[in-house]
């Protein structure tokens, strides 16, 4: 390990790209920092230590934002717009035939499809930081549960058009920033950018989580804690290292005076092909209703505050039976889902079809694409029952234990080891290529 860490720093090349990774990652935690102009101080203080306290939703948009959200800084919004694009744009891509005609352009339908999600990352900035500015006003809103102002703070107190719009300025040239800096990491740097900027938000988070713990409750919780941490830890990294191999063979053919083809190969279908996205979706979905609630009337004894309690007490409460049940259901769906835009049968049977190969014992075509959808569906259960259970045994567990402080540990750690084994992989490839040795030999 010691050796393959010196290597890294022997080459100049990938010396040079790993120094500018941290620096710009270096950038992005300072300005996570730097408040937002016309904002209270005092309350996103105030606000921060209820949203620690709460571990609610507030809790889980922080998880991407490195605590920037609770700090109401330049950078408040995270990388999350982007992730919301490029997801939007991706399930587009199967609905409108001219984005499915870009994906299929190559380098230059791909620019085109990058251009239109950096178009829609703005637009869903200048919502998100608009609607920040008045839940801020209001003391979280929604965000901590409730109507009004249930925290009694007053992070924006000049809340008049002239300072909402320079905040909604502000928050979206952050975001675009942000959006620049990752592109800048996977251009010039080491590992892709975006992944790396969530990676350094998830992790800069956890050794305060494990302070606090220790502070309030001391080492007879943090020891118990401590070794549940490993232990996902260590189930997440064989998980997402599974893959189902499925072998292809292609036969020789003869082009001119030289014979192609002939060789095997397999095509890698991951056990969790879809990742951490079914838990940003299905978070998403379960809070929409509390967006919703909102705008509902809110007198004494109405329908709207029966509905708003109701939501409160099941869609905002992580530790209610009907949440856990619910949220669970919606990662499987969705899991399902993304995985069957990620990966198609038909195309990906169509293309070994057009490349003279075939898989052992399968005739080409309407054949092959079904056994694909067969062996898809087969492995994409567990990796769902898994991201399931790593989104919600966590929680259930520190539920037992009292523990409000370490919210959303199971999904960090998902993000967290994801990212790193995508990176490890790829500085292996540099290493290998200048024939040293890497990190996952």
């Amino acid at each position: 390990m010691l050796s393959s860490l010196w290597n890294m720093f022997r080459v100049a090349d990938l010396r040079n790209k790993i120094v500018f990774t941290l620096a710009i990652i270096a950038l992005y935690r300072f300005g996570s920092f730097v408040p937002a102009p016309g904002i209270d101080i005092d309350a996103v203080d105030q606000l921060r230590r209820q949203a620690e306290n709460s571990g609610g939703i507030l809790a889980y948009l922080q998880l991407f934002s490195g605590r920037g959200l609770t700090n109401f800084a330049v950078f408040a919004l995270g990388i999350m717009p982007y992730i919301t694009s490029s997801i939007i744009m991706q399930i587009l891509t199967v609905v409108i035939p001219k984005l499915e005609e870009w994906q299929q352009q190559g380098a230059i339908g791909q620019r085109k499809i990058t251009q239109w999600t950096r178009y829609l990352t703005i637009s869903i900035a200048i919502l998100q930081s608009t609607a920040l500015a008045f839940l801020f006003h209001n003391g979280g809103g929604g965000l901590l549960g409730g109507r009004g102002n249930p925290t009694g703070v007053d992070v924006l107190p000049e809340f008049t058009a002239p300072n909402v719009l320079l905040v909604v300025i502000v928050l979206t040239a952050g975001t675009a920033l942000l959006m620049w800096m990752g592109e800048l990491i996977t251009q010039r740097g080491i590992g892709n950018g975006m992944s790396l900027l969530i990676f350094s938000s998830v992790v800069s988070s956890i050794p305060a989580q494990f302070a606090q713990i220790n502070a309030e409750r001391g080492l007879g919780l943090l020891i118990p804690l401590t070794i549940l941490f490993l232990a996902v830890l260590v189930g997440i990294v064989f998980i997402e290292n599974g893959q189902r191999r499925i072998p292809v063979q292609f036969a020789k053919r003869v082009v001119g005076r030289r014979m192609y083809g002939g060789q095997s190969t397999y095509i890698p279908l991951k056990v969790n092909q879809s990742g951490v996205v079914p838990i940003i979706f299905a978070s998403s979905v379960l809070y929409l209703p509390a967006l919703a609630t909102q705008v509902l009337p809110s007198d004494p004894g109405s329908w709207g505050v029966t509905v708003q309690r109701w939501v409160d007490d099941n869609l905002l409460q992580q530790r209610s039976p009907f949440y856990m049940v619910l949220y669970g259901l919606l990662i499987i769906g969705f899991a399902y889902f993304y995985t069957a835009i990620a990966f198609d049968p038909h195309k990906q049977a169509d293309t070994i079809r057009k490349q003279g190969g075939f898989i052992p014992g399968i005739r080409p075509g309407p054949q092959t694409e079904r056994y694909l959808s067969r062996i898809l569906a087969r492995i994409t259960l567990p990796g769902a029952l898994f991201i399931a259970a790593i989104a919600l045994l966590p929680t259930l567990l520190l539920a037992l234990a009292d523990v409000n402080a370490f919210a959303f540990g199971g999904t960090s750690i998902l993000i967290a080891v994801g990212v790193a084994l995508e990176t490890m992989k790829q500085i292996d490839s540099q290493l290998m290529m200048r024939n040293y040795e890497g990190f996952l030999q």
